[in-house]
């Protein structure tokens, strides 16, 4: 796959106070991802950028909420999460507690 097409699949991590639960007790970190990217880009995206090793991706497309301005209706954006596995013993730390 293309390296720089890599570099710009994962667009940032999705914190949360569920994937924060989540990243403590499965060893899953979120991320916001282009919406047409792919489970092995996404894969090959985290192991290349955080060396870590991933064991499962799964993806989720996110519908945009109706939300109203005044009087006017809007909507915002849709877009794409992908939960990602770590292998046993790996993790990613966001904080960057030293």
């Amino acid at each position: 796959m293309n390296q720089e097409r890599i570099l710009q699949v994962l667009l940032a991590p999705h914190i949360s106070e569920k994937t924060t639960l989540m990243a403590d007790a499965n060893r899953q970190q979120t991320f916001k991802v282009l919406p047409t990217a792919t489970k092995a880009e996404i894969k090959q995206a985290v192991e290349q950028l955080f060396e870590v090793k991933v064991s499962q991706v799964r993806v989720m497309n996110v519908k945009g909420k109706t939300k109203r301005f005044g009087q006017r209706n809007g909507k915002r954006s849709d877009w794409r999460k992908a939960y990602v596995t770590l292998a046993e013993g790996q993790d990613i730390d966001f904080a960057g507690a030293n």
